[in-house]
């Protein structure tokens, strides 16, 4: 038998539970208390007053369901005969608070798909938001889209990164395997910057030549080198638009390309002395380290050798710059990053219903990560001024 006066503890949920209803009621009283004082700015007049100045009447009111970051609320919404109800506070036709739209949307840049986002609403909020919901709302990301490709590019930027990556979307009712043209450069201040995201039917000149057209309208100028691999329509476009840029093809990827034509048992070993030929201490010690290489597998791998021998010059242009930002120009690592994060959120998607979709969330995507690049300095772009004296010491 329990004693008098005996302390029972009670559940930390039972708590939880109370607390939330107790607030939610203070967010409806408070709601309603707002409407009603915006429904009598439209009326005129107060309660059962007899004004001259009275513009309409009171017509009852109706429920309307909105779902807070606290759960749902049953919210009793006043109206008039002519004027309606008012709208200023909660919003024409808004069922979701401005936090559960946030919610929704940032849950599906970070890899919850439409179904799923109602499985995370009615697990933090009681209530189950609809696939078609989630996608009127994260149509929202049009404004993110809009807002990169308009963003004017000042100042000088000297380094630009250019990659793709591939995506499959619906289009002309037909799945296609289409590209995701990616541009980052760093910018004045030594900062990495996103400078333009946009989808083509392939990886072509005229589809990169669309995008960099497009950089170049905005402000883009200063550019003394582009970082690339060697897609021919990728270099012909930064030939046409950045004529007095050097491109720099990526080491990794030229490491890619000599690796095709090398058995599998070798690929390990000969994947090592070619990383070590481009992480040399100057360009002389590379050529050297470049003929010490193919000296030793051209009877072996003749295939390989030549594809390194062809590659070798597009892929040392990044001597020529600070030894300090040698590291950070020769590949496109940077841009490979930002790919795989694209490709583990896009995987959760599998095929977009369309290209505007996909737009929308490889955009989304690219601004998340790189948002991280704001923290910390990626180059002291003051070496360039004297790259010679940097390199001689």
């Amino acid at each position: 038998m329990q004693h008098v006066g005996e302390m029972v503890p009670v559940a930390q949920e039972a708590v939880r539970q109370d607390l939330q209803a107790m607030f939610r009621g203070a967010i409806r009283a408070s709601l309603e208390l707002f409407l009603e004082a915006e429904l009598e700015s439209l009326i005129g007049a107060e309660w059962y007053a007899r004004v001259g100045s009275r513009r309409d009447r009171r017509n009852g009111s109706y429920t309307r369901r909105l779902l807070t970051s606290l759960g749902q609320i049953d919210v009793a919404v006043p109206r008039s005969r002519d004027s309606g109800s008012p709208s200023d506070v909660l919003g024409r036709y808004r069922r979701r608070t401005a936090e559960v739209d946030a919610l929704l949307t940032s849950a599906y840049v970070n890899g919850v798909s439409h179904r799923k986002a109602g499985e995370l609403t009615e697990a933090l909020l009681g209530e189950r938001v609809s696939r078609s919901t989630v996608s009127r709302v994260t149509k929202q990301l049009d404004a993110q889209v809009a807002a990169l490709q308009r963003a004017p590019i000042e100042g000088e930027h000297p380094y630009l990164y250019l990659d793709a990556t591939f995506v499959d979307a619906r289009w002309a009712r037909t799945v296609e395997n289409i590209s995701a043209l990616v541009a980052y450069a760093v910018g004045p201040d030594g900062h990495r910057v996103l400078l333009g995201v946009a989808l083509g039917v392939e990886e072509s000149e005229a589809s990169w030549s669309e995008l960099l057209q497009q950089l170049v309208d905005r402000g883009l100028m200063g550019v003394q080198l582009v970082i690339t691999d060697e897609h021919a329509g990728l270099a012909a476009a930064v030939r046409k638009w950045l004529p007095e840029a050097k491109r720099q093809r990526c080491t990794v990827h030229l490491q890619r390309n000599v690796l095709t034509k090398v058995p599998q048992r070798l690929r390990k070993r000969v994947a090592r002395e070619v990383s070590t030929v481009f992480r040399a201490a100057s360009l002389a010690d590379t050529r050297r380290l470049l003929t010490r290489l193919v000296t030793r597998w051209a009877k072996e791998l003749p295939e390989a050798m030549a594809c390194l021998e062809r590659g070798f010059a597009g892929a040392t242009v990044f001597f020529g710059f600070p030894p300090a930002h040698w590291k950070k120009i020769r590949t496109t690592n940077g841009l490979e990053r930002l790919h795989g994060e694209i490709k583990r959120r896009t995987k959760a998607v599998g095929a977009f219903p369309d290209r505007a979709s996909a737009l929308r969330l490889i955009t989304a995507v690219a601004l998340n990560v790189t948002t991280k690049w704001s923290d910390r300095r990626y180059v002291d772009v003051s070496l360039l001024e004297n790259p010679e004296v940097e390199q001689a010491a």
